[in-house]
């Protein structure tokens, strides 16, 4: 009865108390280790089949002995007879085990297994009465214990919220969220089978980059210590692959991760993967096979068929898919005939209006008139795979321009069921149109466009070195596996799709009920942690002051006391000396003062903690300078302003320290006749 009343339990925890469940699946572990048989001990177990190669070859393998592993499913028992399903990466198999056929201890402590532990069973392949493809088992040993239930059986996890931030229990209680990840893994295999079949070879190029550049993105910014200086986490791999074709490497394609600090949708996570490919000695058109071939071949080898189901739409991959124009796909669309009117502004401005396309916030160019119209009239309405080729030069800083019409570019973007599935162009190779467009790019983004290119002048000089014409291509993995797999949202495809923190609001909440009320919260803040830290004179083994200065330069942070504080100028390293008197950092700074430049006067900062010589923790800021051009800024631990530049006079609060500064200045030929200001 009780362990009747375990299976119940265990088969509904959403009824009862979850408390209640964690505390009586605790307490059967800790009889279990109490008893020497602590299943986290355990470190191996020998599997020799697994679920779904036994069914598969049931007829050749009735009566051969096995052993398996995997997660209990569910439990059912009758008398001295149990019941079970064991589920391991390949499917579920019935676990058959009877009293009289084990050992009698061996089966009293399966009987108290719960749901959601993992088990090795040793046993036979057999059919039951009633037909079923089992395992009867002789011995069955707790590989883990499963301290938290499995969601119950009949509903399971549906909550798509939860299988996202939880997907560990949704891969173990859904299985199409486990064929769908199977069905990307296979496609991104395939993928590169076909690329190493053409000739391609797999590199990697950085994630962490001083520019950001190769697409129309807003970038993720982190901070390189050691370096002490800002970097960006790729939004493409582009310009680093172009550069290994200047370098003669011919055909070479990644599949990296890419990060765009932009809002998410269905169709967009912050972080995705793609597949980028180059190619010398070939354009567009080379592009578009490699594609249509990629996605077709990978439907067929994957799904067994060119015809897949996705977002309500019936799409045929057979081979030979569709290739128009922009202009002539806005035609078919819309009527707008925007070739009768190439190059005019003006009238292209019109025509798009005409059509109902809205033009604010929008520079009034032909091209971008015929881009805007095609993204809002006509991108919706290509439901089956169809090359979308002559992009407007507006949107396409890095495709090389149609010979033959100048305002277009040889580019190309494949659609199915609305989404952009894939980019591609005739590499631009000219050096000088590239900086031109780089520098276009660059005027936009001081203008506030935060998507806009930024002038890569390596890039430039990779291109004047010569790089063959070439063809590139790139398309996102996670969409394409959204296509194989009929799922509607690339979250569904994505193992550990970014989600907002459960707390967040929580925490952003936090700092409004504790903040100041004024201006000390809009003050700009330093972050410390992105600072690198330099020992000044380990173990204090210098000879003299000069030498303590020669480790100082503009715009460090020199802290004497356990933290760093805000400065009002550019940070440079921090160098770190705690505990160190008024005399040694007097003769420290008036050497440094000595050797600086006077043009460094504005940048030259020191700041002092509270136990510095500015005395109590609140005191109030304090400049001074060393020389009429050179002045060093004081900010105590908590000032809210900084020191402001004088000449030829003190405003501190120790009059100690303006002593000792006077002296150590003396030392090394320095006159200071310093004024005590008594405000």
């Amino acid at each position: 009865m009780a362990d009747e009343t375990n299976r119940n339990v265990n088969e509904q925890p959403q009824a009862q108390d979850m408390g209640e469940l964690l505390r009586i699946r605790r307490d059967k572990l800790k009889v279990l280790q109490d008893e020497g048989r602590d299943p986290f001990t355990i470190t191996r177990f020998d599997v020799t089949h697994h679920t779904q190669d036994i069914k598969d070859n049931f007829d050749a393998m009735e009566g051969q002995a096995v052993s398996v592993a995997g997660r209990l499913m569910s439990k059912r028992g009758m008398g001295k007879v149990s019941f079970c399903d064991l589920q391991d990466k390949t499917g579920r198999i019935q676990i058959y085990a009877r009293k009289d056929e084990m050992d009698e201890d061996n089966y009293n402590h399966f009987k108290k297994y719960d749901i959601g532990d993992i088990v090795g069973v040793k046993g036979e392949v057999f059919r039951t009465q009633r037909g079923e493809m089992s395992v009867r088992a002789h011995d069955i040993t707790l590989l883990s214990k499963s301290l938290r239930p499995l969601p119950e059986k009949f509903h399971g996890l549906t909550d798509k919220e939860i299988r996202y931030r939880q997907r560990y229990v949704d891969l173990i209680m859904n299985p199409e969220s486990k064929r769908n990840f199977e069905i990307r893994s296979q496609f991104v295999a395939f993928l590169r089978r076909y690329l190493d079949g053409l000739g391609f070879m797999e590199v990697e190029t950085p994630v962490l980059s001083p520019i950001a550049g190769g697409a129309n993105a807003r970038p993720f910014i982190t901070h390189h210590n050691a370096q002490d200086i800002d970097m960006y986490m790729r939004i493409a791999t582009e310009l680093h692959l172009k550069r290994l074709i200047v370098g003669g490497l011919e055909r070479v394609y990644e599949v990296g991760r890419i990060f765009r600090n932009e809002g998410m949708d269905t169709k967009h996570n912050p972080e995705f993967t793609t597949c980028e490919l180059y190619q010398a000695y070939t354009n567009l058109d080379g592009m578009m096979d490699i594609l249509e071939g990629i996605l077709t071949g990978a439907a067929k080898e994957i799904l067994g068929t060119y015809h897949v189901q996705w977002l309500g739409h019936d799409i045929d991959l057979t081979p030979s898919w569709q290739r128009v124009t922009m202009a002539d796909a806005v035609k078919n669309v819309t009527g707008a005939d925007f070739m009768a009117c190439i190059g005019d502004a003006d009238k292209g401005v019109e025509l798009a209006k005409s059509v109902g396309v809205d033009m604010d916030g929008v520079a009034h160019t032909w091209g971008n008139a015929l881009y805007e119209t095609f993204d809002q009239k006509v991108e919706e309405t290509l439901i089956q795979p169809t090359f979308i080729t002559m992009y407007p030069v507006e949107v396409s800083p890095l495709a090389k321009r149609s010979p033959t019409q100048p305002e277009l570019t040889e580019r190309y973007e494949m659609f199915i069921c609305g989404c952009e599935m894939g980019n591609a162009f005739s590499e631009l190779n000219d050096p000088i149109d590239q900086y031109e467009r780089f520098k276009a790019q660059a005027e936009k983004r001081a203008q506030g466009d935060e998507e806009a290119d930024m002038m890569d002048d390596d890039f430039v000089m990779a291109l004047e070195y010569g790089m063959p014409p070439t063809g590139g291509l790139g398309f996102g993995i996670d969409r394409c596996s959204m296509m194989l797999c009929g799922a509607d949202s690339i979250r569904d495809v994505i193992l550990f799709p970014t989600m907002k923190p459960l707390d967040a609001d929580k925490k952003a909440d936090k700092p409004a009920e504790t903040a100041a009320p004024a201006a000390p919260a809009a003050e700009e803040k330093i972050d410390f942690s992105n600072v690198e830290i330099e020992p000044l004179f380990a173990d204090f083994g210098f000879e003299n002051e000069s030498e303590a200065a020669e480790h100082i330069s503009v715009g460090d942070l020199l802290c004497f006391a356990d933290e760093p504080v805000r400065l009002p100028s550019k940070i440079g390293k921090t160098v770190y000396a705690p505990a160190l008197g008024n005399k040694l950092c007097a003769a420290v700074l008036a050497e440094l003062a000595h050797k600086t430049e006077p043009a460094d006067a504005f940048e030259l900062s020191f700041a002092f903690c509270a136990q510095s010589a500015l005395g109590a923790r609140g005191a109030a800021p304090a400049a001074f300078s060393l020389t009429p051009d050179i002045a060093v800024c004081f900010e105590p631990y908590e000032g809210k302003t900084p020191g402001i530049r004088i000449a030829d006079r003190f405003l501190v609060s120790d009059g100690q320290f303006v002593k000792d500064l006077t002296d150590a200045a003396a030392q090394i030929g320095m006159t200071l006749t310093p004024q005590i200001d008594s405000e």
